[in-house]
């Protein structure tokens, strides 16, 4: 699904209406991310959160409001989470000023128009902003970009640093992915590689079905035979002694008033 430079990409909601089926299965709350994004929004109140999927980084103590285009995902927040509205970032339907915070975590480069989103975004916030995205160059500088060289239609894909530039942050920060990461995002199985080679695993992450099934079988079959034969590991010995790892993503901060 390429993308305009700057504007992001579509964000299906049959794409999420169908691998949302089993979110919940390998997607889940990644502390030492919510840590970060928790340390930006503070003490802010109500909190907006923006492509919210089923909530993982909501928190049950703090007044919120969800924002999700897909009513599969809404379907599997949990009991007691945030009320959801069901809408897209480029339509916000509150009043300018509603929140004193927000949130987006890896959402923005499926929005159809994301400088569009953000503008709903600073419009309705008051206070810190704080959304989780991409460095497309230091994704393709990861062991996991290395099997991706042809995927030219991410050079459309919208950066952290352009998503900054149209929120109008105040900074970007390295956000390194644990090796044990909770939440199964493209590159959380950076240190377990063989996670990769499960479906179940795979149908959690929106990359293999924007990457078509042709790619993503080649990347499968790619792996494994790197797996096995031990060339994964001559290429990368040195990151089973690491503790975390750089994949791309970036945390873009407004601090508010």
């Amino acid at each position: 699904m390429p993308g305009r430079r700057g504007t992001g990409n579509v964000r299906s909601v049959t794409t999420y209406d169908t691998i949302g089926r089993t979110y919940t299965a390998t997607r889940a709350t990644e502390p030492r991310y919510a840590e970060r994004i928790w340390a930006v929004l503070g003490d802010a109140a109500p909190v907006l959160n923006v492509g919210a999927g089923t909530g993982s980084y909501e928190r049950r103590d703090r007044s919120m409001i969800a924002v999700e285009p897909s009513s599969v995902m809404i379907a599997q927040r949990p009991s007691g989470a945030a009320p959801a509205v069901q809408g897209v970032a480029e339509h916000l339907p509150f009043a300018d000023g509603s929140f004193g915070g927000a949130m987006a975590v890896l959402t923005v480069h499926h929005w159809t128009d994301a400088a569009a989103g953000l503008a709903e975004i600073r419009r309705v916030t008051r206070g810190p902003i704080a959304i989780v995205g991409t460095d497309i160059a230091a994704w393709f500088r990861s062991w996991l970009g290395g099997y991706f060289q042809d995927m030219a239609d991410l050079d459309g894909e919208i950066t952290a640093d352009e998503t900054a530039a149209l929120l109008g942050a105040d900074r970007v920060e390295v956000l390194e992915t644990p090796h044990d990461c909770r939440d199964g995002f493209f590159g959380a199985y950076w240190r377990r590689p063989e996670a990769y080679l499960d479906p179940i695993a795979r149908d959690g992450i929106s990359t293999f079905d924007r990457m078509g099934p042709e790619r993503a079988d080649r990347f499968v079959r790619e792996l494994s035979a790197d797996l096995e034969s031990g060339a994964w590991l001559d290429r990368n010995a040195d990151l089973l002694e690491a503790d975390s790892y750089d994949i791309g993503h970036r945390l873009v901060i407004v601090d508010g008033p």
